[in-house]
């Protein structure tokens, strides 16, 4: 669901059983998913085409101990890529 206030899709992730709250910022989305612009139907087209990926980023931040919600941001992704670069 776009939030015009924030510039954010929000979606839920099911995480052992429970629902916990997500967003996604429109900067991550024009820089890591293709966004065109902070309109909400561009962010939502990049949010589907890249729902997979960010999915599976906020389970892993939860994953590290934190309870949620989850506010993913562009320098979240582009840490996994530096941290994936780095790799032997």
């Amino acid at each position: 669901m776009f939030n015009g206030e924030d510039l954010t899709i929000e979606f839920a992730v099911i995480v052992n059983g429970k629902s916990v709250d997500c967003a996604v910022s429109a900067e991550a989305l024009e820089d890591h998913f293709g966004a065109c612009s902070a309109r909400a139907d561009d962010l939502l087209h990049a949010f589907e085409h890249g729902r997979s990926h960010i999915e599976a980023l906020t389970k892993r931040y939860l994953a590290m101990g934190l309870a949620g919600p989850v506010l993913l941001r562009s320098g979240h992704f582009r840490w996994v890529k530096e941290s994936l670069s780095r790799r032997p």
